[in-house]
């Protein structure tokens, strides 16, 4: 697997892989089958993990800590802070206080079993404070030795800014695919200007750019994408021409869906490390064939040209979802 480099010196293989769907949010969770999926990752050269305090919430970190201490594989960890919620509960609150956050990291590092954080996220902002006092108290982490670089996750360009003038931050994730480009407008040229990675969440557009989808009567109990605006029926419809769109080049190049998706988004930038997610050892498999895929100028602007011609129906979370989005 190559490696790219998220900010100045987080070197990490070109893909990453998005943990948080082994415990929650797209159906039953299955550890065993998580961790042989975690196996086979590094196995592929996939090194840069990521998971969050929430995910679970806990699991995933213990999850990942079990894996780490069973396997001791060489690996990079993200993880992340900031939501706060209760066991089987969405309903959340935002929470980015240094006291807080030291509280957090130390009890991710727990969970963990690691002794230092090798990116360390605000999930989301919380607006009524002050993102300098944030990362204040996260710098003072990073001179702890607790957590080695600094991440944002679904943040405003302006906020990005004010928060880099206090510590330098290494990466922002935000959903980026081709059916959520919203970053290209302001966040992603930020980074740039500030020399800051970019790591995308849901590349392929939590499944369904992959073309699997045809109905919301599809999702099995517990999968929270039968709640989600895109995903109502009436918006999959219209949405399900996006995905042809990328299945016809696909085919063209003699790739899957999925492996487009990503090789898209690698072919922006190499500052861009995609996070696909998946608990399957196959569809890991396949988005891992992604990086031998060669995307042209060319063939990018006509993907995104066919595209641009075809409404994206829906907002990407509930309300409640888009708590902190953009802040």
């Amino acid at each position: 697997m190559r490696k790219r480099a998220l900010g100045r010196d987080f070197k990490v293989s070109a893909i990453g892989l998005g943990c948080m769907g082994m415990s929650e949010f797209y159906g039953p969770r299955d550890d065993t089958e998580s961790m042989e999926v975690l196996s086979r990752a590094v196995d592929l050269g996939i090194d840069f993990l990521d998971t969050a305090d929430m995910y679970g919430p806990h699991h995933n970190e213990e999850l990942i800590g079990a894996f780490l201490r069973e396997t001791g594989a060489d690996v990079r960890v993200a993880t992340k802070f900031g939501i706060v919620r209760r066991p089987g509960e969405y309903k959340r609150s935002l929470d980015n206080a240094p006291d807080y956050a030291r509280t957090a990291c130390e009890a991710s590092l727990r969970r963990l079993g690691i002794e230092q954080i090798d990116l360390y996220y605000v999930h989301r902002v919380n607006t009524d404070q002050p993102i300098e006092e944030t990362m204040e108290g996260l710098a003072r982490l990073v001179e702890d030795g607790k957590i080695a670089r600094i991440g944002l996750c679904e943040v405003s360009a302006e906020t990005l800014r004010r928060a880099h003038a206090v510590h330098p931050v290494t990466a922002v994730q935000t959903e980026y695919s081709l059916w959520s480009r919203g970053v290209e407008a302001e966040i992603l040229p930020t980074c740039r200007e500030l020399g800051i990675g970019f790591v995308p969440y849901s590349p392929l557009g939590r499944g369904f750019l992959t073309g699997r989808f045809q109905s919301s009567a599809e999702f099995g109990k517990g999968d929270f994408r039968s709640g989600l605006p895109r995903f109502a029926d009436e918006a999959m419809g219209q949405n399900r021409r996006i995905a042809d769109v990328i299945g016809e080049m696909a085919a063209e190049k003699s790739c899957t869906p999925a492996q487009l998706s990503l090789a898209w988004l690698l072919a922006k930038g190499d500052d861009i490390v995609p996070i696909p997610g998946t608990k399957r050892r196959a569809y890991l498999e396949d988005n891992v064939g992604a990086v031998e895929v060669a995307m042209e100028d060319a063939d990018c602007r006509r993907l995104e040209e066919a595209i641009s011609q075809l409404p994206i129906v829906g907002e990407r979370y509930t309300p409640e979802g888009m708590k902190g989005v953009n802040a």
